[in-house]
């Protein structure tokens, strides 16, 4: 298989990666957001829109700044994962370990 072009691909889309930048840090701006998802300024603010519109986040404005707050009761919009809501990607993805005792 040498020499053939690799094709590159991931299992999260953009939309994910952002939602899931956002539940890290609800105070991120859209270039963090952008380049955390190695995606444009514009593309992200496409996304935070589109996922406002679904009811997934809403924004807030605070000062100069957006606060957005995720809705982890959503529930995921492709059919053969609608049964499942979003917080179960959340706590993958977002779970910090605690500190563990040193045995």
């Amino acid at each position: 298989m040498e020499g053939e072009a690799t094709r590159h691909w991931t299992f999260l889309t953009n939309h994910a990666r952002v939602l899931l930048g956002i539940a890290r840090n609800p105070q991120a701006r859209l270039r963090d957001m952008a380049a955390t998802a190695g995606i444009t300024e514009h593309a992200a603010q496409t996304i935070v829109t589109d996922l406002e519109a679904a009811g997934y986040l809403t924004r807030t404005r605070v000062g100069r700044r957006n606060h957005y707050t995720v809705d982890p009761s959503r529930r995921f919009r492709h059919p053969a994962e609608a049964d499942h809501r979003i917080e179960g990607l959340f706590s993958l993805f977002t779970h910090r370990e605690e500190s563990r005792d040193p045995e």
